[in-house]
């Protein structure tokens, strides 16, 4: 299945790919063994991976984010099955793989916009309305169709992890105005971002968060009494109307030294966001789970980030 002009490729699960990335051990059961493929529509959740890096490059960031996704699958694949975790409502969907590197600007948001039509068709086409996409890998401009296919079936409110706002101007598309565009097109209902770094948000987002009455925090808010954080995080989700869901984003932006497209040594820890995922009220009412921004690129790296979203992943599952 490839996009409208042929950049991008969307490659299904196989049996093959999955007996490569799983190291077998006597004695021993792992995710990787269990883990439906495919189209399963029996899964509960399903993981889609997306390779792709123009979205960071069109907002001006760095490249990386096409690496998080077969990072992370491999630990997550290679990590236990045993009577506190099944994966058997969980399947592997696929990825969808960019086929040109390309670092112009301009010819990358050209590019997102080819990305957001074709998201949205691997999601329609390979996604039942029942099901949780969680979506590992590239930028956080896939969280547009995403949301497009999410409010198909829903109303949506979207709760986003993120020292940036993501609302900035557009056009042009790229990885920085998924949520102004789904607000202003109304395709969200709402929109919550809690941990906003003060220094990397400008005016122009700020108005726009107050002009749409977005519930938004700052991450220096946070650090005398870090509990406050989870709190102001399952509040707001308790308060969502009862006939809305919710999609879930963790910008990976927001860990402290995570490898990202804008890695910062201020942030959360990988423990706070995995206790925020332990936690989450409304969980039945979660319409999809999003790890953007991932952005490795050295062996240590790649561990980092692997095994981080393979915990996230595990810690999502284990309260499915």
């Amino acid at each position: 299945m490839h996009s409208k002009k042929n950049n991008f490729h969307f490659a299904p699960c196989d049996d093959n790919r999955v007996n490569h990335l799983t190291y077998h051990r006597n004695g021993e059961k792992r995710v990787g063994e269990q883990i439906l493929l495919n189209n399963a529509g029996d899964a509960t959740f399903v993981i889609l991976g997306i390779n792709e890096n123009v979205g960071p490059l069109a907002n001006h960031g760095k490249a990386g984010s096409e690496h998080a996704f077969e990072n992370a699958i491999k630990y997550f694949l290679n990590t236990q099955v045993h009577s506190g975790f099944e994966a058997k409502n969980c399947a592997v969907l696929g990825h969808i793989q960019q086929f040109h590197w390309e670092k112009d600007v301009e010819k990358c948001e050209d590019l997102v916009e080819e990305l957001d039509d074709f998201v949205f068709e691997v999601l329609n086409n390979h996604v039942l309305p029942h099901q949780v996409p969680i979506v590992i890998g590239g930028g956080h401009n896939n969280a547009l169709p995403l949301m497009h296919w999410a409010a198909k079936h829903h109303t949506l409110s979207i709760v986003n992890i993120d020292p940036h706002a993501d609302c900035r101007a557009f056009p042009p598309r790229h990885s920085g105005n998924s949520f102004s565009i789904a607000l202003t097109e109304k395709t969200i209902r709402d929109y919550a971002v809690f941990g906003l770094h003060e220094a990397y948000n400008n005016t122009f987002i700020r108005e726009f968060l107050a002009k749409f009455n977005c519930r938004h925090t700052f991450y220096e808010d946070y650090l005398e009494n870090r509990k406050k954080f989870l709190d102001d995080v399952h509040s707001y989700m308790n308060e969502i109307d009862e006939n809305n869901h919710i999609g879930f984003e963790i910008d990976l932006d927001a860990i402290a030294n995570m490898p990202s497209s804008a890695m910062s040594p201020s942030g959360w820890t990988v423990d706070e966001i995995r206790l925020l995922i332990r936690t989450l009220p409304q969980k039945k009412r979660i319409s999809y789970l999003h790890f953007p921004e991932g952005a490795p690129d050295s062996d240590r790296e790649n561990t980092f980030a692997g095994k981080a979203i393979a915990y996230f992943l595990r810690d999502f599952l284990t309260l499915g």
